[in-house]
């Protein structure tokens, strides 16, 4: 059995190979698999854990892509159903040389989003170490967020440790009020909670970093630990206790793609957890992985084997 689950939904991305063009005008594209859920179980496979992944996918290509892709990559497939009923979600980016590139995707009404909390039933908890959620599947649909829900319970009955990551997707919800009262509510459930700075904004009001942990530290009904993710800055960490630590990021010569970036932060964070380091330690190994993302073009084809992370820990300087 595995030691990590975690719950989304996986798309096909098309990543436009033209540079510098709006999307409308790209005439190439390369295929990745990308999800932010998925990232990460990418990430934590890569580095040697083992992976559940619960989810649906539609019975077309694009499902049928994903499964290929979640085998090669070591990623257990025992808790994936399929439907003929609904369509795999998919995605398109755009290639640029700064900053971010607009992504438009295609995912209402998705095989995903139709998930059933019943669904869950047939999960064996009893090798699980450590479940990772974020606030994308929850948005996707009443039925995921009744699923989503339903999990977080199972988690906390099992004993199970939590990561929660807000992942902010406006567009998934009905109104910007619902999605900050909602992804705060999620968030209270769990041990662990890894918002991006620019999320904390939207969440609570702040960029500050501590003002951001504080907030989620005193609304969390289990929250230990806040860690929020500054980008190249790295990341600030607070725990119940009030300690605090700033942790470095890494320089990189060339950054290619930044999505996944904060993907491939929790994954580092999360393995380090499952190998017994300090909530410290984790956080760097996060910034490491992350420095890798945006290095590559897909939002997870950059993630580290474990001998490779090392490596670059050691050669790296921080910034």
């Amino acid at each position: 059995m595995s030691e990590f689950l975690t719950i989304g939904e996986p798309m096909a991305l098309f990543a436009a190979q033209d540079k510098d063009i709006k999307l409308k005008d790209a005439t190439h594209f390369q295929k990745f698999l990308a999800g932010a859920e998925v990232n990460v179980a990418v990430g934590v496979s890569r580095l040697g854990h083992s992976v559940e992944y619960i989810t649906q996918l539609g019975a077309d290509p694009m499902g049928d892509y994903i499964k290929d892709e979640l085998n090669k990559n070591n990623i257990g497939t025992n808790y994936i159903s399929t439907t003929p009923d609904y369509l795999t979600g998919f995605q398109m980016k755009e290639k640029v040389t700064v900053g971010d590139p607009d992504t438009f995707y295609f995912r209402r009404g998705s095989a995903a989003s139709h998930l059933e909390a019943s669904a869950l039933d047939k999960i064996d908890f009893s090798d699980i170490k450590l479940a990772h959620l974020t606030g994308i599947f929850p948005g996707t649909s009443e039925t995921a967020l009744a699923t989503f829900k339903h999990l977080a319970a199972l988690l906390k009955e099992h004993h199970i440790k939590t990561t929660f990551d807000p992942n902010l997707r406006p567009t998934l919800w009905e109104s910007q009020e619902k999605m900050v009262t909602t992804i705060n509510e999620l968030a209270a459930k769990a041990e662990i909670i890894l918002p991006g700075i620019h999320e904390g904004e939207i969440l609570m009001g702040s960029r500050d970093p501590e003002a951001i942990a504080d907030f989620f530290l005193a609304n969390g009904e289990n929250t230990q630990t806040v860690v929020v993710k500054l980008g190249a800055h790295g990341a600030f960490v607070k725990s119940k206790n009030g300690e605090t630590c700033s942790i470095p990021g890494y320089k990189v010569s060339q950054v290619v793609d930044t999505v996944g970036a904060g993907d491939g932060f929790a994954a580092g964070f999360i393995t380090g957890q499952l190998e017994g380091l300090s909530i410290e330690a984790s956080a760097l190994r996060g910034n490491a992985v992350g420095s890798f993302a945006v290095q590559a073009p897909g939002d997870n084809d950059g993630y580290p084997e474990p001998a490779e992370l090392q490596s670059f820990m050691a050669a790296y300087a921080r910034l």
